[in-house]
């Protein structure tokens, strides 16, 4: 699980879509994967966040993008591992 802010990191989450390929880029590699779907949810519905067996990636911001102050929701983008990525140097 990874958390950030609407208007900085997370910022382009406004256009996510099922489908689409999510790069993570660590210190012992690159791991892409692909989007399963996006949800907006309650600050209080914690069960998006429970622990998986597979290989999942949640993203968390709040919700809505354009919101000034602090968000009355959160938006969720959850993606399964699809492989890691070789790194070029």
């Amino acid at each position: 699980m990874l958390a950030g802010h609407r208007d900085t990191f997370f910022r382009d989450l406004r256009g996510i879509r099922e489908g689409d390929k999510i790069r993570v880029k660590a210190p012992d590699g690159e791991y892409q994967y692909t989007v399963d779907s996006t949800s907006i949810v309650q600050p209080n519905q914690v069960e998006v966040i429970q622990p998986s067996d597979d290989a999942t990636l949640t993203l968390i911001t709040c919700y809505p993008f354009t919101y000034i102050g602090n968000a009355p929701e959160r938006f969720i983008v959850r993606a399964h591992f699809t492989k890691s990525v070789e790194q070029s140097f």
